[in-house]
């Protein structure tokens, strides 16, 4: 039988997960195997400091010529407990066949694990991972806009990499992709994304759908900052949010300058 000091399983409790028939604990992901992998990045990185902290910007890939212009939108399912599911966002970039990356939180994930299930077998989403618990990952602990922050070293790996392994578990995929809650991080939790195999995301246009923007400003703050292999920043779990309105006045236009979407993953990295 495992054991665990109190304050690992006061985590666990966070956390809870399910194979194809079977729900576990929270615990489950909580492995010898993670353990071990946890205590050997904390060495790896127990000196180093935790440089600038801010929003990193994606290395956009190569231009394809042709005048080829790729946009990709990424939509962030962040805290479920107040919101929920954009529902007809899902239904609208399905209807027009928008290809999209989602990032999803464990939080998110417990609340619409349905709705999560349905979105991870859809060929034209990607999942990626958004934090176990939409923390922003801060190895001194600094917050922004409100979010809390992760608790230390620890607290980043914690906020990785069990979002990471409980989206593989449910859907058979690891995320390549990590973006952090508000989308800052400091340099040593990126390289600690580097280490456990993901790439931190951060975006290039500012829809302004979290300033409450209207559909009208979103649309123009997504046309005017589009550009090739461009990343839109836009959230899916606030049903009341004016996002499909925003993509319906975008979409049009966009399409008509010779733009393209595409996920993430179909992106060439550098």
């Amino acid at each position: 039988m495992r054991t665990y000091t109190k304050s690992a399983a006061v985590l666990l409790l966070c956390l809870c997960s399910s194979r194809a028939s079977a729900w576990h604990p929270a615990s489950y992901y909580y492995t010898p195997d993670y353990l071990a992998l946890k205590r050997q990045i904390m060495e790896e990185f127990a000196h180093a400091p935790a440089g600038k902290f801010s929003e990193f910007i994606r290395r956009r890939p190569p231009d394809r010529g042709g005048g080829q212009k790729v946009l990709a939108l990424t939509f962030d399912a962040c805290d479920a407990r107040r919101h929920g599911y954009n529902k007809a966002l899902i239904d609208y970039l399905r209807a027009e066949k928008i290809p999209a990356t989602i990032f999803v939180t464990g939080l998110w994930i417990d609340a619409n694990r349905q709705a999560f299930m349905e979105l991870a077998k859809d060929p034209l989403f990607e999942i990626e991972d958004h934090g176990l618990q939409h923390r922003v990952c801060s190895v001194t602990g600094r917050g922004m806009y409100g979010v809390k922050a992760t608790k230390g070293l620890g607290g980043v790996i914690d906020e990785m990499e069990l979002n990471a392994r409980k989206i593989q578990e449910l859907t058979g995929r690891r995320p390549v992709f990590f973006r952090s809650a508000t989308a800052y991080t400091d340099e040593l939790s990126r390289k600690v994304a580097q280490r456990l195999g993901m790439e931190v995301v951060s975006y290039d246009v500012l829809s302004g759908d979290a300033m409450r923007e209207s559909a009208q400003q979103m649309s123009r703050n997504i046309i005017n900052g589009a550009r090739e292999g461009g990343i839109v920043i836009m959230h899916a779990n606030h049903p009341k949010w004016p996002e499909v309105q925003a993509l319906k006045l975008a979409v049009p236009v966009l399409r008509k300058r010779g733009y393209t979407f595409a996920r993430l993953d179909s992106f060439t990295l550098h």
